[in-house]
C-alpha cells in the first residue's frame, strides 16, 4: 500500500487549502468550540448563520459537498480519498461544511432510493442549502434502536406519525427530519421499520429545546402528533427502513474530524513550547513528554485507519468493520486528548471561554465536558466493541 498521496491529490489539497484561506469566514474558528469527535459544542447545531449557508453554497458549486457521488446525479465525480482531504482541511481549519444531507441522507438515498425520490431530494441536497436532522433515538431507545416506538400508519398515500423523538441535533435548525418508525407494529422491529424523510414545517411536530451539558442548545425532544408525511418519501422498501438504517450508521460513523484532532494537539504541543512551570518549560516535563508521545501516537493511528477506509471505498469495498474500528478509535482517543490538556494545563485548564486566563481560550475546558457524548452518540463504544467482536472476529453473541 502506498501512503502518500498521489500529484493529482497533492494539487487537490492545495486547491481546497488555498480556498479555505481565502473564504475563511472572519472570526468563525476562534468563535466555533467545536471539539473533535463530540456532538455537544457544534456552533451550526444553534442557529443557522446566512454567512455559513452562502460559504456552503460556493462548496457546492464546486461540487465539494458531494464530491464522491456519481456525476449523473450532480456530484464531483471524484475519489473517497479526495472527499476524506477535504473533510480533513475542513475540520482543520474550523470551518463548516459536514452536514446530515450530504454525508449520510443523500449517499443512503443514492444507494437505496427510487429514482422519483432521488430525483426530487438529491439536487436539493447537492446544492448545499438543505439540512436533515437525524430522528433515531427515542426516550427508551438510542443504542437498541430496534426498540423505538414511533410509528407511522398508512393512510391513503400518506403515513400517520405519531411518537417522540430526543437527542434530535440541530433540528430545530433544520428542514427535514430523517427519520426511522414502525410501520408494521405486528412484525419483528427488523422487518417492520421504515425509513423515511419528513419535512420540519408539517403541521404537528412541536420541539423543545434541550439545553446540554456546554451551555449550547444543540440538542431537541421532537413530539409528532398526526403527522401527515407523503408515502413516496419513504427510502426504499416499505418495512425494511432498519437494514438502511444499519448502512446509514456506518456512513454517520465515517465523519471523523480528523484535522481537529491534528489542530487541537498542535495548539496543546505549542503551549508546552511556551509555558513554563517551577521555572522550566512543560515540554521539558518527562511526564508531559511520554503524554504527548502517546497522542502523536494514537493520531497517527487514526489518520490510518481514516483513509484506509476511504481507499476501502475507492476500491469497492465497503468498510463495515472498519467505520466501527474508525468510531471506537477516534471517540476514545476523543476522551483521552481533553483529559491530556486538563492535566497538562491544571487548573486553569478548567476556565471557560472568555475569562481573560483561560488557556487555549478555553477549548479543553469545552473539550472535556464534549468529549462524554463522543463515546455515545453514532453507537456507543460497547456497542462499537460488540460489532467488532460478533463481525469482525467471528464471535457469537451471548
Amino acid at each position: 500500500m502506498d501512503f502518500h498521496f498521489n500529484e493529482a491529490e497533492k494539487k487537490f489539497r492545495a486547491e481546497v487549502e488555498e480556498f479555505i484561506l481565502e473564504e475563511m469566514l472572519p472570526g468563525y474558528a476562534d468563535k466555533d468550540l467545536y471539539w473533535p469527535g463530540g456532538y455537544g459544542a457544534i456552533g451550526e447545531f444553534e442557529v443557522r448563520d446566512p454567512a455559513v449557508e452562502k460559504l456552503r453554497e460556493k462548496m457546492g458549486e464546486r461540487g465539494w459537498l458531494t464530491m464522491a457521488w456519481p456525476k449523473e446525479y450532480g456530484g464531483g465525480g471524484r475519489s473517497f480519498v479526495e472527499q476524506a482531504i477535504f473533510f480533513e482541511l475542513l475540520s482543520y481549519y474550523g470551518m463548516p461544511g459536514m452536514d446530515v444531507s450530504t454525508l449520510i441522507s443523500g449517499p443512503t438515498i443514492l444507494r437505496f432510493g427510487s429514482e422519483e425520490l432521488k430525483s426530487e431530494w438529491i439536487p436539493r441536497i447537492v446544492k448545499g442549502n438543505l439540512k436533515f436532522w437525524l430522528a433515531y433515538s427515542e426516550p427508551n431507545a438510542g443504542s437498541d434502536l430496534a426498540a423505538i416506538q414511533a410509528r407511522a400508519d398508512i393512510d391513503g398515500d400518506d403515513l400517520i406519525v405519531n411518537g417522540q423523538k430526543i437527542w434530535g441535533s440541530g433540528a430545530h435548525v433544520a428542514d427535514c427530519g430523517w427519520m426511522v418508525a414502525r410501520t408494521d407494529m405486528a412484525a419483528p422491529p427488523y422487518k417492520g421499520t421504515s425509513l423515511f424523510i419528513v419535512d420540519n414545517k408539517s403541521p404537528g411536530i412541536t420541539m423543545r429545546p434541550i439545553v446540554n451539558i456546554n451551555g449550547f442548545h444543540s440538542f431537541n425532544e421532537v413530539f409528532f402528533d398526526n403527522v401527515r408525511v407523503p408515502k413516496k418519501n419513504v427510502v426504499g422498501d416499505m418495512n425494511m427502513g432498519f437494514y438502511y438504517l444499519m448502512v446509514a450508521l456506518d456512513f454517520e460513523r465515517l465523519v471523523i474530524s480528523m484535522g481537529g484532532f491534528r489542530r487541537r494537539f498542535e495548539d496543546l504541543l505549542n503551549y508546552t513550547r511556551n509555558t513554563r512551570r517551577n521555572g522550566k518549560l512543560l515540554s521539558e516535563d518527562a511526564r508531559v513528554r511520554a503524554k504527548l508521545a502517546q497522542l502523536a501516537t494514537e493520531i497517527e493511528i487514526a489518520f490510518l485507519l481514516y483513509y484506509k477506509t476511504a481507499w476501502m471505498m475507492d476500491n469497492n469495498l465497503f468498510p463495515n468493520i472498519e467505520a466501527s474500528e474508525i468510531k471506537l478509535v477516534t471517540t476514545l482517543l476523543s476522551r483521552k486528548l481533553a483529559d491530556a490538556g486538563m492535566e497538562i494545563m491544571g487548573q486553569q485548564a478548567q476556565l471557560w471561554p472568555g475569562s481573560r486566563h483561560a488557556p487555549l481560550s478555553g477549548r479543553f475546558a469545552v473539550g472535556y465536558l464534549d468529549s462524554i457524548s463522543a463515546v455515545i452518540g453514532a453507537g456507543t463504544s460497547e456497542i462499537q466493541r460488540n460489532i467488532l467482536a460478533q463481525r469482525g472476529l467471528g464471535l457469537k453473541r451471548k
